[in-house]
């Protein structure tokens, strides 16, 4: 990397190393020599071993398994960067933990998706970096600027580059929450859209009710944000595997893959999964029919972009 870009400090945390190595390796910038441990009673201690006064730097943590973790470590980093006076701290932060909290939706709750804006602020941070919020509102928690970018677009090129008949494809909404999402994809494939309207009695549980347009003969392709249990998709694929739907392609941005997740996937009616590594999918969890996509270009290129005062929205060619 050329000399305007020598004020950068790029940190991986140690929630997704090979992501931050990718991302080191594209930027041609070394990751900062930091020294992360836990006592014995679980406490995080985190120290920088560089200077970074006055320098931008960019933090690389997902905030996934173990949430709370990773969470704490990407705060206290923030906290140890801040009294080190550093220039601008920009929390990379792939995937954003707990933001299936975002709305008091029975009484007694709280709004936890919130709650890690505040943290994050308050720790020092200046601007986060997310991929694929759970919900748009999120946006609004954060009081400094939150760069939300889209998976959508690598996900896409992915199905158009590769062997698949895309005049057979149709695009269907997993659920009504995905519906923007999955329209936006419809239309840069040039594929028709259908959704499936379920109810969910509770959490981690879905069952599917209609679909909305016709799947009979055609090839399917889901996309979801995050496949947690993997119930939800699951019970979609099986359901449009009755209705006539030939083969069936899922995508996801956030693989977390929880509990019965991949024997649910491993059973069900799909021939692909495509999912990009925003977090770090364990030997345990994968299996031949998932097929990973990196999110490292993206991340590389956004962090170029913020340090240069240039446009991030202009990596999709819209709005962000």
């Amino acid at each position: 990397m050329d000399g305007k870009f020598s004020n950068i400090v790029l940190i991986g945390g140690s929630a997704h190393p090979a992501l931050n190595q990718e991302i080191s390796d594209i930027l041609g910038l070394p990751l900062c020599q930091t020294e992360v441990k836990h006592f014995a009673d679980g406490e995080t201690y985190v120290r920088i071993l560089e200077i970074v006064r006055g320098r931008d730097v960019f933090i690389i943590q997902p905030t996934c398994d173990p949430v709370n973790e990773n969470l704490m470590e990407l705060l206290i980093t923030i906290d140890a960067l801040r009294r080190a006076s550093a220039g601008r701290i920009n929390a990379v932060v792939p995937y954003y933990g707990y933001s299936r909290q975002d709305r008091k939706d029975r009484a007694r709750c709280p709004i936890t998706a919130k709650l890690v804006a505040n943290l994050m602020t308050e720790a020092g941070a200046d601007r986060v970096v997310c991929v694929d919020l759970h919900a748009e509102q999120i946006q609004g928690f954060f009081d400094i600027p939150l760069d939300k970018l889209k998976a959508m677009p690598i996900i896409a090129n992915y199905f158009m580059t590769h062997d698949f008949d895309m005049e057979k494809l149709i695009v269907v909404a997993p659920d009504v929450g995905s519906v923007k999402r999955s329209r936006e994809l419809a239309e840069r494939i040039g594929a028709p859209l259908a959704i499936i309207d379920k109810r969910r009695p509770q959490a981690n549980v879905s069952e599917v009710m209609s679909v909305i347009g016709d799947v009979k003969g055609k090839d399917v392709l889901m996309m979801d944000d995050i496949i947690d249990t993997a119930g939800t998709i699951v019970g979609a694929s099986e359901a449009l595997k009755e209705l006539g739907a030939n083969k069936i392609y899922i995508s996801c941005t956030h693989p977390l893959f929880s509990g019965p997740a991949k024997q649910r996937l491993m059973n069900a009616p799909i021939e692909k999964l495509v999912v990009t590594n925003t977090v770090p999918i364990s030997e345990e969890k994968m299996f031949d029919k998932i097929e990973t996509v990196s999110i490292a270009p993206l991340l590389a290129e956004t962090i170029k972009r913020i340090h240069t005062g240039e446009s991030v929205s202009d990596v999709f060619g819209d709005t962000v």
